[in-house]
């Protein structure tokens, strides 16, 4: 077999400097991921790659460069982007530690780049912020106030500055008006930590509200760390209708697109484009997942515009892509793009939307490479199996951690797919195996693995473990039968409601110190308008 090509990091840099495309991607797992790496490498591990890749990567002949920190990961990887098709797959010489010995900068977390943009946002506009105490303060003292929460409706709803309204990134713009239609109202934009809260705010002062705007500077990690309670299960929403008529909102969101050189074109152009094998396209529909889900035009993934702005480097990980972005309304789409523009990226905003070319239903159903084929049992046929110990019967989970441990087949393993060759070994002996996920999409890739180490039979668990829980079937929880570290997934020390004050001052610190990082490294090409 012959030896992969390898780029090294002059080469890699200098495509980052000059714009041209390059797929420059971390093949590890999320959690060794976030301990350090180079800027704009995106996350894309080797144990998902059939999943994701051909959404992530449209094209074909984009040039690929994977690393990893020695595991042999990124080698493997190659491999397997070469067996799917892709023409152009190398390796970044030296791997992460050839990065840093090359002088090249790493960073810490996950979506980096959106996260230093948002401080560098902040450095050079001087967004207006207020503290933790002092909206506490104005909420008290009974103060005409609005606080609008810019995350992810599952966040709001996990924990959230008590009184506050679900309004997601995007909506802000478009929804401010209605929900702060008298202009002395005080608009309070907040997030979990920092970058959509400045985000949000700097959106609506770019566009121009006329309520006095500000941040909650340090968003719920600062009402945390000041002592104060959140509120948890909340529900309050903007309404479906909020702002959409408001002709100011869609005036001063084009001015703002227009400030920041974001691009037109139309529905035609957008679909030649990504036809085009020269050059890649990433189309998405910035409306919120609901409006998504009644209908979409085909091609376009949903990517609702706050979290395409928060986690840009995982909807389109290609550096010097083309990105396309549709609304109905006139004003998410063009102050998404007027983000990602500032961001260094090249975008545009289609013009002539209309309902005609709403023609998809449902969620996002990005293309798939066909597995090998892995004979098939039902969940009742497998309860009976696992109800005889001379079956000798093991079942490999290879959902993300967080869901085994929510629940699983009783004695089922967990286990990441890229490390079947290390943890295999250390389990039961088996007589065969059956492997399941949620849905057994990614069991279906596992099995052929699993089968090629093992010399033993392998079945797929029809429907995955939500086929098992239909079915009636019980389910054990709490982190049992962990075969591998939970490498899968990066613990953010803003999540959930549990997370220790150190982790919290921790994390803040970090991002203060994102924009000398941006400094250091001297990629990125952020500007503000």
């Amino acid at each position: 077999m012959s030896a992969i090509p390898q780029r090294s990091f002059n080469d890699v840099r200098d495509a980052l400097l000059s714009k041209r495309e390059i797929a420059f991607l971390d093949v590890r797992e999320e959690d060794p991921h976030a301990q350090r790496h180079p800027l704009f490498a995106a996350n894309l591990p080797l144990s998902k790659i059939e999943l994701d890749a051909f959404t992530k990567l449209p094209r074909k002949s984009v040039p690929i460069v994977l690393l990893d920190d020695g595991e042999g990961l990124a080698e493997r990887a190659a491999r397997r982007f070469e067996a799917l098709g892709y023409t152009d797959v190398t390796l970044l010489e030296g791997g992460l530690k050839g990065w840093e010995r090359a002088g090249g900068e790493v960073f810490r977390d996950v979506n980096v780049p959106s996260k230093a943009f948002g401080e560098f946002v902040e450095a050079k506009q001087h967004t207006p912020a207020l503290s933790a105490e002092a909206v506490d303060a104005l909420l008290k003292s009974g103060e005409d106030v609005v606080v609008l929460d810019a995350r992810r409706y599952d966040e709001y709803q996990t924990m959230n500055i008590p009184g506050s309204i679900s309004v997601p990134g995007a909506e802000l713009v478009l929804r401010a008006r209605a929900l702060a239609p008298d202009p002395k109202t005080r608009v309070i934009v907040n997030c979990a930590g920092r970058t959509r809260s400045i985000i949000g705010t700097q959106s609506l002062v770019n566009a121009g509200i006329p309520n006095p705007v500000a941040a909650l500077r340090n968003g719920t990690i600062g009402w945390l760390l000041a002592g104060q309670s959140l509120a948890h299960g909340s529900a309050r929403q903007f309404a479906a209708d909020d702002g959409l008529a408001n002709t100011e909102s869609r005036q001063s969101a084009r001015a703002v697109a227009d400030r920041a050189g974001v691009k037109r074109t139309t529905f035609a152009d957008a679909q030649h484009w990504a036809e085009d094998t020269t050059r890649t396209t990433y189309r998405f529909d910035v409306r919120t997942p609901a409006e998504y889900e009644h209908a979409h035009a085909a091609g376009f993934q949903g990517a609702p515009g706050g979290q395409l702005v928060q986690e840009t480097e995982m909807f389109a990980p290609v550096r010097g892509a083309r990105v396309v972005l549709f609304d109905d309304d006139g004003v998410r789409a063009n102050m998404t793009a007027s983000w990602l523009a500032q961001m260094n990226i090249d975008v545009y905003v289609i013009d002539d939307a209309t309902s005609v070319v709403l023609t998809e239903q449902g969620p996002w159903r990005g293309a798939k490479p066909q597995p090998a084929p892995t004979p098939a049992i039902t969940a009742k046929d497998l309860a009976t199996l696992l109800d005889d110990p001379a079956s000798q019967t093991i079942v490999l989970d290879f959902t993300a951690s967080a869901n085994h441990v929510k629940g699983h087949i009783p004695g089922a393993w967990w286990t990441v797919r890229s490390r079947l060759a290390l943890d295999l070994p250390a389990l039961p002996d088996a007589k065969q195996y059956v492997v399941t996920c949620g849905s057994s999409a990614l069991a279906a890739f596992a099995g052929p693995d699993v089968a090629a180490l093992t010399s033993k039979p392998v079945l797929l668990l029809e429907g995955g473990t939500a086929a098992w829980a239909a079915a009636g079937l019980p389910l054990a929880k709490g982190e049992t039968h962990l075969a591998s570290p939970r490498i899968d997934r990066y613990r953010r020390p803003y999540e959930g409601t549990d997370a220790p004050h150190e982790a919290m001052n921790a994390y803040l610190e970090w991002e203060y110190g994102l924009v000398a990082q941006l400094e250091r490294d001297g990629t990125h090409g952020f500007f503000v308008i």
